[in-house]
Formats: C-alpha cells, structure tokens, sequence
C-alpha cells in the first residue's frame, strides 16, 4: 500500500475528547489542559521542544520521533488551525505555531470559507474546501509519494474515518483525564474493531496507553 493516511500522536481523555469546550485564541484546546495530555511525549528525548538535555528513551520516544517520517502532507480541520468561525475576518491570523510551524510540510485546512496560501518558513498552508476524498487527493499530489498525516481534531479525524480512508491510527488515551464534553473521538476505540486490528501498549511512563490501530 502507497501513500498511507496515517494519524500519528493524537491524545484522547479516557472519556474519548481530543479537545474541550470554549475553544479561544488563549486556549486552542478549551478547557482541556494540553499540557497535561501531552506530558508523556514532552517528557521524551526527542520532543521538539525540549530546551534541557536528557528526556526518557524507549517507546514513547520512539512514537514522538516517528510524527515526522515519510510525511509529505499534513490534513487538519479548521479549529485545529484557528479559534474563527464563519467567514475569515482578516487574513492576519497565521496559526498559533509562530514563524516556525512544525509540520515543515504543506499543510491542508478543510474550510468551507477559503482564503490565500501562505508560507510561514517550510510550511504552506493551504485551505480548501470539498469533501475527505477530495481534500485527500490534492494532499497525496503534494506529498510527493510520501504519506499524509491527518492531524485532527476529533471531528476531522471522524469524517475520514466515516468515509473509510484512514489506514493507521496512533492514539493516545489519558486515563487520568476526564473532559465530559468537547470534541469527541470515540465513546470507547472498540468502536473502529470492525475495521481496523488493535494493539493496546501501556506507556512505560505508566501515565498512558498507547492504541496503535492498522486496517484490516
């Protein structure tokens, strides 16, 4: 199989959210705390943004470093990139990754307001409309033959699902964290069995599991 569609590192509470409710400009992921859900791949050696040496080895350093390889194109959602809704107030806003966007890739915002490419760095984003299919496609002509990362949210990541195009999933499911409400993943991951093998691997770290998902 060529030019997989992978979803790689999405954390989920033990609830099934991948973010919460009142998503703004200061909280991208609502009343979700990301540092809390995210603390098992900040804690590796080879998180991007680690400012101190050492970082823990093994499997969840494995999985943090893998977010990259053979990725050609990333696919998000448009509340992955923006708080706005509706039709785009200015094109001032570019995202909340500063000049350094971290996917060093072109970048696909599904949308149904549409507005000019840019580049910050190497990273375009591009922001298109049509259905998973579609958008899929213009990713697989950018990625050059490698693969296409679809990054989320929840919602974006269950349209693809719902159209039967993802062929790998990584998620990670934070049992320590319950949401309650947001945008919502799965009620349980027994959910995808019928499409998809399953292995479920706890984190050494013990502070998450690992869900590691391949179509059948």
């Amino acid at each position: 199989m060529s030019q997989l569609l992978r979803v790689q590192n999405f954390n989920v509470s033990s609830d099934g959210f991948g973010a919460g409710e009142g998503q703004s400009l200061e909280r991208p992921f609502g009343h979700a705390d990301p540092g809390q859900m995210f603390a098992w791949a900040g804690a590796t050696a080879s998180w991007p943004n680690r400012t101190a040496p050492g970082g823990s080895r093994g499997l969840d350093d494995y999985l943090t470093r893998d977010f990259h390889n053979n990725i050609g194109a990333e696919i998000m959602g448009r509340n992955k990139f923006s708080p706005q809704r509706g039709p785009w107030e200015n094109y001032e806003w570019q995202g909340w990754w500063g000049d350094e966007p971290p996917f060093h890739t072109p970048v696909f915002v599904m949308t149904h307001h549409e507005r000019p490419s840019f580049t910050l760095s190497d990273t375009t984003f591009h922001f298109v409309g049509g259905d998973p299919a579609e958008v899929l496609a213009q990713a697989r002509e950018a990625a050059g033959g490698k693969d296409v990362r679809l990054g989320g949210g929840a919602a974006t990541i269950r349209q693809f699902l719902d159209a039967d195009l993802v062929d790998t999933l990584h998620v990670t499911v934070s049992p320590g964290i319950v949401l309650g409400s947001g945008s919502r993943l799965w009620e349980s991951p027994e959910e995808l069995l019928d499409r998809f093998h399953c292995d479920v691997v706890p984190s050494p770290s013990g502070g998450v599991i690992h869900h590691l998902f391949w179509r059948k």
